[in-house]
Formats: structure tokens, sequence, C-alpha cells
């Protein structure tokens, strides 16, 4: 048996937690690691004590026509990144990796997947050196971070990612 690379390693981790993902329309994992430990997980769902989409049986998003990437404050959901950013102290996230694992709802990885705007805010802010995005089971992206602090995105007034 071939030993798993270090980085799909944890994009593994970060796809099994999005199999706890209440979301309708897709399912994402996040996982923070620092020094090749594992600080914290999150998975896209709504918050603590509300009810998801999946116990709603539909999306507010869906039913509305919103495109993936737009309208996010109707989105019950608190993202996997977020809510694996909240589980952690910053003094752990500073220059650590957040892995990140997209997964539709027929099985597929997201294409083109990344942090939303608002998700980029908060890894900014967490001090996390790089974001590490899952493009199919042996592909991947390393993004580092310093380039959407260079590269703001929120000045050109765009939709998506």
């Amino acid at each position: 048996m071939e030993r798993r690379d270090k980085l799909n390693y944890y994009l593994d981790l970060a796809e099994t937690v999005s199999r706890r993902c209440t979301c309708l329309r897709r399912h994402y994992g996040a996982v923070i690691v620092k020094n090749d430990e594992v600080i914290s997980t999150g998975y896209a769902g709504a918050p603590r004590g509300r009810k998801n989409c999946s116990d709603l049986g539909y999306c507010i998003r869906s039913q509305m026509g919103i495109p993936r990437g737009e309208r996010y404050e109707l989105c019950r959901s608190v993202h996997a990144e977020a809510n694996a950013i909240i589980s952690a102290s910053r003094d752990k996230m500073i220059d650590a990796t957040l892995y990140l694992t997209g997964v539709e709802a027929d099985g597929s990885y997201v294409a083109n997947s990344c942090c939303c705007s608002m998700c980029k805010r908060m890894v900014i802010n967490a001090g996390i050196k790089e974001v590490v995005i899952r493009d199919d089971k042996n592909a991947y992206r390393v993004i580092p971070v310093s380039e959407w602090i260079d590269n703001d995105d929120s000045l050109q007034g765009t939709f998506g990612y």
C-alpha cells in the first residue's frame, strides 16, 4: 500500500469532516493544521440550535435561484472555514495552514473551489499563512494568504469565486 502524501492526507481529513455538513447544495470541510498538528475542524451548517437546511428540506438560496458566490447573507449555514476558525485560538492559527475540500451533492468535487470573500477576510485576520484547496482526489492548489491581501478582490466589486 502506497503512503498518502501529507497534503492529501489533510485534505482527506477535510473531506471526512465535510460529511457532517448539513447544506443541501455543497458539502465543505475545513481543517486547520500547524506544525503537523490538527488545531481545529469545521463543516458548513446552521448555527447551533437553529434548524439546518437538511432538517428543513430546502435551501432558500436555491429556491431564489441565487448563484454560487453571491448573497451569502441569505444562507443559513456558517461556512466550514468560519467554523474551524471559531473553534481555534488565534495564537495557534498564526502561520497555520487551512485545508479545504468541497463536494457537490452528486459526489464530485466542487470545481474551482475557493473561500468566499467573507471567509477570506476571516482567514486573513486569523493569521493563517496558506490555504490548500482540493481540486480532485489527488490534485490541489496552495494559495498563500498574502495573495488575498495584495490582490484585494473586494475592490473590484465582482461576485462569485
